[in-house]
């Protein structure tokens, strides 16, 4: 197998977190438009999360948020973003570094993003089969969705563009 020492999966990995980055942005700046609303999974345990203890004992491993009715002070900085959602009627702030995030889906465009490693993981981390698939748990506000975006939504993986 040849080596990548490019490590062309990082770079994906790097340019497809930004598109997660500018629709962030876009709604900090503008709202959301439309019908569309946001699923965030991310690692709990990742350098640089912050969120209430309560939360963290709840989501030892990973959590997904959802971005669509009542969320508040949406801040998105180069590396991480904030906002504040309501878990049993309280206000509580989150803040999810880039690198943590798993997955993100807008259901109401059919668009998923699925990251199969941590930003700036060694070389031998990142080179493989995909992580087992993982089951998540979704959180917002008085709403109970579903954990994964529907089945027609579309996913993109970063083994789409691996040598086999």
């Amino acid at each position: 197998m040849p080596i990548n020492l490019l490590r062309y999966d990082q770079m994906i990995e790097e340019a497809l977190r930004g598109v997660v980055r500018r629709a962030l942005r876009s709604v900090a700046e503008s709202g959301l438009p439309g019908s569309h609303h946001f699923y965030i999974t991310f690692r709990t345990t990742a350098p640089g999360v912050e969120m209430a203890q309560r939360l963290r004992e709840k989501y030892p491993d990973e959590m997904t948020i959802v971005l669509q009715y009542q969320f508040w002070a949406l801040e998105v900085a180069p590396e991480r973003f904030g906002v504040t959602l309501s878990f049993n009627d309280e206000p509580e702030r989150l803040v999810v570094p880039f690198a943590a995030i798993t997955a993100f889906a807008d259901p109401a465009a059919k668009f998923g993003l699925q990251f199969q490693q941590e930003t700036g993981a060694a070389p031998d981390e990142a080179i493989g089969s995909a992580p087992a698939a993982r089951s998540v748990e979704a959180a917002e506000a008085g709403a109970s969705a579903p954990a994964e975006p529907p089945a027609d939504t579309k996913v993109v993986t970063l083994d789409n563009f691996r040598r086999k």
